[in-house]
């Protein structure tokens, strides 16, 4: 157990990051409206995160650098560096900020299936003693500097996330070939949306800039490139089957008033009684602790990495950059603002960054100069080249939806 302990690296994390209340908010919806006809959508958003993570995990090994930093060194022309880096910075950092409050607010709603803990009013903000905690923790394990701790935390979370979501599509179940059917691809204008949303959920820029800098902390040698994959197919795998079963359940509410996971809870208690609350509000909050916690890592990374600075977790950048991003998300969720405008900002960046940055990762993991034998082959190319073409259409999409509304 120790020795397994040991090995565990950054996959967690990236877990933790992808599956927040966004993502268990987007499948609850997706299973109401459309059942189980979407599964198959996420086993694609499976598949597309496994190739990108791999690939910016596999660069952070080889290069020892995140790709920010690989970014400023490989990109010689001034103009397109520095584009690139504003660019990355708007849709991470600020979106992360966004985001943030989201996060908390999400995790504080499954709280309050439990607990109503006390409300204060400060002159225009409204502090939540849920969201407080919920901050406190994550600033506390961020600022401790330990990447061990923080580590091991979340994935006991992720795993008991888990266990509550898995639980509760275990007791909804239909019969296998309900499921099986579900995995057959089925295109339909109705949900074309959704199944960008779903994608979008799990395909997330930010993860590939946490993944490739966490594993280059992590692992010193390309012996530990299996490692690396295990701990990185692992995470994604327990992660999509999280949102399988949270689709799952959703469907088990299909013709019911279900907005929320929230309403999901609610509607399960007949057939489950109130475990069915206790199941869906751990999950939530662990969802919004979890995400609370890499959203500020992330951003702190880019930023640090964009000026140059130390990226050590324990340094002075990142613990001030981490607090800030916390800090405004709390005052977000404070504010009791819905930060629209700033995730359509960061929703437009991350439309145009996601492909961008797909494609420099096929560039920059097929340069011998630094990759050595550890380049793409010929079939990882072809599979890359088919994924650059997911997100050139997820990122096409993305900005027709914000444009168009």
């Amino acid at each position: 157990m120790k020795r397994w302990l040991g090995n565990i690296g950054p996959g967690p994390i990236i877990a933790a990051a992808f599956i927040g209340p966004g993502t268990v908010t987007i499948c609850t919806l997706a299973g109401v409206e459309f059942g189980y006809d979407l599964l198959w959508a996420l086993v694609l958003s499976i598949v597309t995160t496994i190739v990108l993570q791999e690939m910016a995990a596999r660069i952070g090994l080889i290069s020892q650098a995140g790709l920010l930093e690989n970014l400023t060194k490989t990109i010689k022309a001034p103009i397109l560096k520095y584009f690139s880096i504003i660019l990355v910075m708007i849709a991470i950092v600020l979106g992360n900020t966004a985001y943030e409050a989201g996060n908390i607010t999400g995790g504080a709603l499954g709280a309050s299936l439990i607990v109503q803990l006390p409300v204060f009013k400060v002159a225009i903000f409204t502090f939540h003693t849920t969201h407080l905690i919920m901050g406190g923790v994550a600033f506390g394990l961020l600022i401790s500097g330990n990447m061990s701790v923080i580590t091991k935390f979340l994935t006991g979370l992720v795993v008991f996330m888990s266990g509550a979501f898995l639980l509760s599509a275990i007791f909804v179940f239909p019969s296998w070939r309900i499921f099986l059917k579900g995995l057959v691809p089925q295109f339909d204008p109705s949900n074309f949306l959704v199944i960008v949303a779903i994608i979008g959920t799990t395909v997330v820029p930010y993860n590939l800039f946490l993944h490739a800098s966490l594993v280059a902390k992590k692992w010193s040698t390309p012996k530990n490139l299996n490692l690396v994959r295990k701990d990185t197919f692992a995470a994604i795998i327990i992660g999509g089957l999280v949102s399988m079963a949270i689709v799952i359940t959703g469907a088990s509410q299909q013709g019911g008033s279900v907005t929320s996971a929230v309403d999901m809870a609610v509607g399960l208690e007949p057939l489950l009684g109130t475990f069915a609350t206790y199941f869906i509000a751990f999950g939530l909050f662990a969802a919004g602790l979890t995400s609370a916690m890499t959203a500020p890592m992330a951003a702190a990374l880019v930023v640090c990495g964009s000026f140059g600075w130390s990226t050590s977790i324990k340094s002075l950048p990142m613990r001030f950059n981490m607090g800030l991003v916390l800090l405004m998300g709390l005052l977000f969720a404070s504010l009791g603002i819905r930060p629209v405008q700033l995730i359509t900002i960061a929703q437009v960046a991350n439309g145009i960054l996601l492909p961008l940055i797909a494609a420099y990762l096929i560039w920059l993991v097929n340069r011998p100069s630094m990759m050595g034998s550890f380049k793409n082959t010929f079939i990882q190319n072809l599979i890359a080249g088919i994924i650059w073409l997911i997100t050139l259409i997820l990122g096409a999409v993305s900005l027709w939806r914000i444009f168009g509304n």
